[in-house]
């Protein structure tokens, strides 16, 4: 039996198994809002948000639970006597929860229990009001049902404060789970990618640290641990710290540690994985300025650029010189075991979100969860009030699913651009980044006038205004990207480019006609790659 689920859950077709997470601390933000980030990188998954209004339920009510990563029903619990409304990863008391698997130990799995990750993730915002009754509602939730996932790393957080949560499970046949949480000090940013990163944590100190009263205990019935409680580490009992963790993994925390502080350069070495003897990684860093809403919004679109692990300089880019490799993360060559990076940006994002919560405005202006439906270098971020009573058409469950496309759909519209760029990265992205930061920056605009808007009104007024204005914005991006999608496929046919005007207009002959399209060919660097590895065979005969 393998030691751990890790190596095998990155290659397994599952919701979550390869997910990030990015959190800014309200003192370490530009506008002084907590900012999270989640990625929810699935092989084939349709991407769409979760959609629960708010509502008071009668005694006796029970509510259905089915797997997040399969859809299999589950079984029932009682429902709560009043749920808050949620869209997406976000519910409208501007509490956010977002996770990623770390997997850990495999013998802890327990198929019996009856809460995966995912309800637990809904169920929780639909029952808390902040990050502190978060934690008792999971915590508790898992204590009376059991709990079937693997290791978790769950970001939770309100417009106050943000903790991380790490969670594994008993084994077969004992409920429960065996957990800790800190608190990310407010000047601080962190994150994690699949990977348990809370290793040593104060015992004595509630207010930033809480935890199972079993969780050293167990470690040591089960034999992970043998040495004294103030040296015992949860990643390091229940997630050893192996290559993958560090490469595939602590590598895209590290990523964004390097975008936001000098001196990461020291932390080479050890998410290059390879080395066991280097200074490892700090769980959270204090970064060098305040980081802004589109600093993190860039962060979750990186893949390494301009740094050792960086994607477009070695032939697995291709011709186009595209920063993305093909699934599975793993592959033989002459019975060799080798690897892709792994990116934060991924083409197999489903769904990206960005959740922006303000201590200083009401909780229904307050809360914006920014959203794109494909790889988030691919896409703009789009705002959904966290208040909104509706789910905006191009983002819900029924639009469409994995099986059917549709054009009204933002995940399969998205996609369809994407990886109609993909095969020419190069040639074509240019265009796809200049629509989405100019997306981007028109949202961000009428951000700040919407909200006034929404100030002047009634509560229930600006809640009908911001839900209003969320679907609108949808729309916005919608006919955007089919515009942009569109241009494409014209401006780009057959591996040409037809030429322009300064003014952005196609050249036309006198008549009207096409004028003499542009034949790129290979890139120069690609062209020399070509000529080295088949020699004379294409050389043309001099005249």
């Amino acid at each position: 039996m393998k030691k751990f689920l890790f190596l095998l859950a990155m290659c397994l077709p599952l919701k979550g198994l390869a997910c990030t997470n990015l959190i800014v601390g309200k003192g370490a933000s530009a506008d002084g809002s907590v900012m999270i980030t989640y990625a929810a990188d699935d092989y084939g998954s349709y991407g769409y948000l979760h959609f629960y209004p708010a509502g008071h339920h009668q005694p006796g009510e029970m509510r259905a639970l089915y797997d997040y990563e399969t859809s299999n029903y589950l079984g029932e619990i009682p429902e709560a006597p009043y749920t808050y409304g949620v869209i997406g990863q976000v519910n409208d008391q501007q509490l956010s929860i977002m996770e990623t698997t770390f997997g850990g130990r495999e013998e802890l799995a327990d198929s019996t229990g009856l809460l995966d990750y995912g309800s637990l993730m809904y169920l929780t915002l639909q029952r808390a009001k902040n990050a502190r009754e978060a934690i008792d509602v999971w915590t508790n939730l898992v204590e009376t049902y059991g709990y079937q996932s693997e290791g978790e790393s769950i970001t939770i957080a309100d417009p106050n404060e943000v903790w991380i949560l790490e969670m594994i499970g008993k084994g077969p046949g004992r409920k429960g789970a065996v957990w800790v949480a800190r608190r990310l000090p407010d000047d601080c940013v962190t994150g994690h990618a699949n990977q348990a990163r809370i290793t040593t944590f104060p015992l004595k100190d509630k207010k930033n640290c809480l935890y199972s009263k079993d969780v050293i205990s167990f470690a040591r019935e089960k034999g992970y641990f043998t040495g004294k409680d103030k040296d015992f580490s949860f990643r390091d009992a229940y997630a050893p710290n192996d290559f993958s963790a560090r490469r595939i993994c602590e590598a895209r925390v590290w990523s964004f540690f390097n975008r936001v502080a000098d001196g990461m350069d020291r932390y080479i070495p050890y998410i290059l994985g390879k080395d066991e003897q280097t200074e490892e990684m700090p769980w959270c860093i204090r970064p060098d300025h305040p980081v802004t809403l589109n600093e993190v919004k860039q962060a979750m679109r990186d893949h390494f650029e301009g740094t050792p692990l960086e994607m477009t300089s070695d032939l697995g880019a291709g011709p186009y010189e595209a920063p993305y490799r093909p699934t599975p993360l793993y592959f033989e060559v002459d019975s060799k075991k080798y690897f892709n990076e792994r990116p934060i940006s991924t083409q197999q994002t489903a769904v990206t979100y960005l959740a922006q919560l303000r201590s200083w405005l009401p909780n229904h202006i307050g809360g914006v969860l920014w959203v794109g439906f494909d790889d988030g270098n691919m896409v703009p971020y789009a705002p959904v009030y966290c208040c909104s009573t509706l789910c905006p058409e191009a983002y819900a469950e029924k639009t469409a699913d994995p099986f059917t496309f549709s054009m009204k759909s933002a995940y399969w519209m998205q996609n369809a651009l994407s990886n109609f760029v993909y095969p020419r990265y190069c040639q074509l992205f240019p265009e796809v980044q200049r629509q989405r930061d100019a997306l981007d920056r028109e949202f961000e605009t009428m951000q700040a006038q919407v909200e006034k808007e929404a100030a002047t009104m009634t509560d229930a007024d600006a809640v009908r205004h911001l839900t209003g204005y969320t679907s609108r914005a949808a729309g916005l991006m919608m006919d955007r990207w089919r515009q942009l999608f569109e241009r494409l496929i014209v401006k780009y046919n057959d591996m040409t480019e037809k030429p322009e005007t300064e003014d952005g207009q196609y050249k036309r002959t006198a008549g009207g006609d096409h004028v003499p399209v542009i034949r790129p060919g290979y890139p120069e660097r690609y062209k020399r790659e070509v000529v080295k590895a088949t020699g004379d065979r294409y050389l043309a005969p001099a005249k």
